[in-house]
């Protein structure tokens, strides 16, 4: 009977649409909406069916969707009926990116555009060109605080430059992906200026209060996200006369999902930008979606069920475009953001890893895997037809949320093993060689942050200053491993700006009144191409790591093992030094890869007695597919070097 309700609505949208709409010519349009449409509706009716405008707003639902496909040019069109058919697209091994400021990677977009080679010379073929969007000087947020969703801030270029951008990249098959800030505007959006202005339609796009009494209650459970710089959820805006709720800044308003005017806006705007040749979009901040007093405002079922309703119109419209979801979250929460479904993402199609990047720093600090093992065998498995972005570093600071039971697991007390990594990384531990900065420490919980580049923290930048050669080999050695690591494990690998460089610290934002209050713009460097033009000199530190990373990134795509059809196993090989774990290829399990990664400053040894019952024969030799060499082998046992890899094949 439900499914008949549904399907009498969308016949009578189907005649009310606009004549227009009704006009074009929506096959394919019509066949999805029609697949879809049964899950839209009981989704919509789920979060907003109680509303007396409830047909209203379902009928805008509809026409957004079908302007977004009318707007969708041929070629988009052909990208979506070519994805479909291979709906497994973005598994394949052949995928490696990396994000980037656009102002940090070349000068402006139309600059961008001319560095593409650049990509093609590492090996990458996906590129997450960091916010773009209008923002108020001084008031962004990095970018996150958007006054205009359908504008590029001019400092960077206009629409005209981010088409060249968008048609360099797909003449090169390399897919762009693009954020959108779902949870939040700046003060200063058309629509934040409205509701100051008194528009009550407006008022209601954000949560605005009278008085402290909601709020209030709110903060008994919100946690604070940015205590040093901005404390507390509320603002007080003297103009209006009311109090709206800021998670994050006080310049950023949080958006009011409970208003499917809000939802359908949004919807618009994530189909405005796939309709500019954006291939993956990244959705920022989806763990606060929804607000509920009591709670933490995070990962409420609302939210979920929000993303589930965007994937599903956004399925209609623009069906070859992916998500991320940026939730940095507990495994166990991440992994919902997927989809509660047996094997499809129903929301997001990929996720950011972060427990494996801050478990790779753990191994770093610790020189044992013992942390980082419990961890990545405590990792929920993913949906079949989803995928994890694995890294090293990002834009954002690193925190060690791992959890207590990994970490006590590990052998190790919760508080003083993130203590020490804190110092560790921030260089006040002994004979730490890390030049990492303390960010947002929480003086009543004990809890911090550590901002600082891949190469600063992992000694190169210690070891450049001294001068000590031997010092400079290890560091270009940790940072090898940590992008073996991520180019192996399943999932897609992204690598950050400056990363293959060996950039270090810029601690220029200290004299930037905008940046100087934010530490973690040591770490979002600006590019000197000059020295980069070293990664073509033998010799040098930016040859050395460039190299290494492009090598990996080609045998990466050559080796069918390495996509991501949860085909990893773990391995437990007696030794807290070395993680290992073998991928196979999911249609032909017999071709497998042993990777093992040494993280102690020593040689350690892997013992294949520890493995012979997984498939390996214990009396095999094996070659190393990055060297082309075998590995030293004595006695059944492999010897790695210190901070060494080896991506293993038997003979």
């Amino acid at each position: 009977m439900y499914e008949q309700v549904s399907h009498s609505l969308l016949n009578a949208i189907l005649d009310d649409l606009k004549p227009e709409i009704r006009r074009q010519d929506l096959r394919h349009f019509y066949t999805r909406l029609g697949a879809n449409f049964y899950a839209i509706y009981s989704l919509f009716s789920t979060l907003y069916g109680h509303r007396d405008d409830f047909k209203t707003q379902m009928l805008r639902l509809v026409e957004t969707m079908a302007k977004g496909y009318i707007d969708r040019s041929q070629e988009l069109e052909h990208v979506d009926i070519e994805r479909e058919s291979d709906h497994n697209w973005f598994l394949s091994q052949k995928w490696v990116g990396m994000a980037l400021y656009t102002n940090g990677f070349a000068e402006n977009l139309d600059d961008l555009a001319d560095k593409t080679p650049y990509f093609q010379e590492l090996g990458i073929n996906m590129v997450h060109i960091m916010p773009i969007l209008m923002c108020p000087p001084g008031k962004s947020d990095g970018g996150y605080a958007v006054s205009d969703f359908r504008q590029i801030d001019d400092r960077i270029g206009d629409m005209k430059d981010f088409r060249r951008v968008a048609e360099e990249f797909r003449k090169r098959d390399i897919l762009m992906v693009l954020d959108i800030v779902l949870n939040h505007t700046s003060d200063e959006h058309e629509w934040a200026k409205k509701a100051v202005g008194g528009e009550r339609r407006y008022q209601d796009y954000y949560f605005v209060f009278d008085t402290r009494e909601i709020p209030d209650m709110f903060e008994q459970t919100l946690p604070e996200i940015f205590p040093e710089s901005a404390p507390g959820n509320f603002t007080w805006n003297a103009d209006m006369q009311k109090w709206v709720m800021t998670v994050f800044h006080d310049y950023q308003w949080d958006l009011n999902y409970s208003n499917p005017a809000v939802f359908i806006e949004m919807l618009d705007i994530i189909l405005f930008w796939a309709n500019q040749g954006v291939d993956i979009l990244r959705l920022d901040a989806v763990a606060f979606l929804w607000k509920k007093i009591g709670t933490t405002c995070q990962n409420e079922r609302n939210a979920h069920l929000i993303l589930q309703l965007m994937k599903d119109c956004c399925q209609v419209t623009a069906p070859g475009v992916l998500f991320i979801a940026e939730a940095i979250v507990a495994p166990v929460e991440v992994i919902k953001y997927f989809g509660e479904d047996a094997i499809i993402a129903k929301e997001c199609e990929i996720a950011y890893n972060a427990t494996l990047m801050a478990l790779l720093w753990d191994a770093v600090a610790t020189k044992n895997a013992k942390l980082l093992y419990q961890g990545v065998k405590s990792l929920p498995a993913k949906l079949e037809r989803a995928t994890w972005l694995n890294y090293v570093r990002c834009h954002d600071d690193i925190g060690f949320g791992f959890d207590d039971n990994d970490i006590r697991a590990a052998g190790y007390e919760p508080y003083a093993h993130r203590r020490f990594l804190i110092d560790y990384f921030s260089g006040q531990f002994d004979h730490s060689p890390a030049k990492g900065l303390v960010f947002m420490r929480n003086d009543q919980t004990g809890d911090a942050r550590i901002c600082g580049s891949l190469a600063s923290l992992a000694g190169l930048e210690a070891a450049l200053e001294s001068g000590d050669q031997a010092m400079a080999a290890s560091a270009i050695d940790r940072i090898v491993l940590l992008h073996s690591l991520i180019l192996s494990f399943g999932g897609i690998p992204l690598l950050y700006n400056g990363d293959a460089l060996g950039v270090v610290n810029d601690y220029s934002y200290r004299d930037d009144p905008s940046k100087s209050f934010d530490n973690r713009w040591v770490h979002r460097p600006k590019i000197n191409w000059q020295r980069a033009e070293l990664r073509k000199k033998q010799g040098t530190v930016e040859y050395a790591i460039f190299n290494a990373i492009k090598k990996m990134i080609a045998i990466r795509k050559e080796t069918s093992a390495f996509a991501d059809f949860n085909n990893r196993e773990l391995m437990d090989v007696d030794n807290e030094h070395l993680l290992c774990f073998i991928r196979f290829n999911h249609q032909r399990p017999s071709e497998r890869v042993l990777v093992v990664a040494n993280f102690d400053a020593h040689p350690q040894y892997l013992d294949l007695e520890t493995i012979s019952g997984k498939g390996i024969n214990r009396y095999s030799q094996f070659i190393d597919l990055y060297s082309g060499r075998s590995p030293a082998q004595y006695d059944r046992r492999i010897v790695l070097p210190p901070y060494q890899f080896y991506w293993l094949t038997e003979l």
